[in-house]
């Protein structure tokens, strides 16, 4: 508990404001940062005890300030277990997130489509998720004051936000998406018999993150939101699966960023 108060306070001496939404942006989706009235960008390097990115196309910066008139407190980039981190450290920043206020947590992320209806560049509303993850930030003595020894996960992502998310995805024209969401270790990507595997047992798509930031949300009683681009499809065609490289999913990103953070931009605006 020191350490999350310890970065909590080394926040709060930049940025002392109390946010009330809390953002993680995946690979390649960091353009709802221009959407946002900055008021301080911290480097996660120099936070106490915060884990540094080492993934290229993750910046690595905490960026706090405003979307319309909600103050917001958002991730530029997150971690992952493949880049050797424990699940716990993976979800130490939104433990802090909470220490400082926030009342809802927004993820995107990009990933691997499985479901035949999607396309590259498509958004999938996640209402569901398979932890397939080999550690579990909870596992280990319980933090009391967090949350209960054994959460809840019923709703690992909130109705209430994804029905938003689709009445403004219809308002304004956006092709959208709900699935099942695949969290594994990475970072290779999956073979031809493992994304049969995974459509077998009820994936809509797969990727490396999310899961555990939403189990230690939930832990402490923060509803989720979490939307995915699709950037490449774990589809055979003629027996085999379109070799996929950074440079496609970055661009698959792009292409659909725009739309993504017209959604999450009007969800956070419409927040009560």
């Amino acid at each position: 508990m020191e350490e999350f108060f310890e970065a909590k306070s080394f926040i709060q001496s930049k940025f002392p404001h109390t946010p009330e939404i809390g953002i993680i942006l995946g690979t390649g989706l960091g353009r709802l940062v221009g959407e946002i009235d900055v008021h301080c960008s911290i480097d996660y390097a120099d936070i106490p005890h915060f884990p540094i990115a080492t993934v290229e196309s993750h910046n690595g910066r905490l960026i706090c300030g405003k979307i319309g008139d909600k103050t917001v407190i958002v991730m530029q980039g997150r971690f992952h277990y493949y880049e050797g981190y424990s699940a716990k450290e993976v979800t130490f920043p939104v433990r802090v997130m909470k220490l400082l206020g926030i009342k809802k947590l927004f993820i995107s992320n990009v990933c691997g489509g499985l479901n035949e209806a999607h396309q590259v560049g498509d958004l999938m509303i996640i209402k569901d998720h398979i932890n397939l993850q080999p550690d579990n930030p909870l596992r280990g003595p319980n933090l009391d004051d967090f949350g209960i020894r054994f959460p809840d996960m019923s709703e690992p992502y909130d109705r209430s936000l994804i029905a938003r998310a689709k009445e403004i995805a219809a308002e304004k024209g956006i092709k959208i998406h709900e699935g099942v969401y695949a969290s594994v270790t990475g970072p290779n990507l999956e073979t031809p018999a493992e994304y049969r595997f995974l459509r077998v047992i009820g994936a809509d798509a797969v990727g490396m993150s999310t899961v555990p930031e939403n189990i230690v949300a939930r832990h402490m009683n923060i509803p989720v939101f979490a939307i995915s681009v699709i950037t490449d499809l774990g589809l055979e065609v003629d027996g085999k699966i379109e070799k996929v490289t950074l440079e496609m999913v970055l661009a698959a990103a792009d292409k659909a960023e725009p739309e993504m953070t017209k959604i999450i931009q009007e969800m956070v605006v419409r927040q009560a």
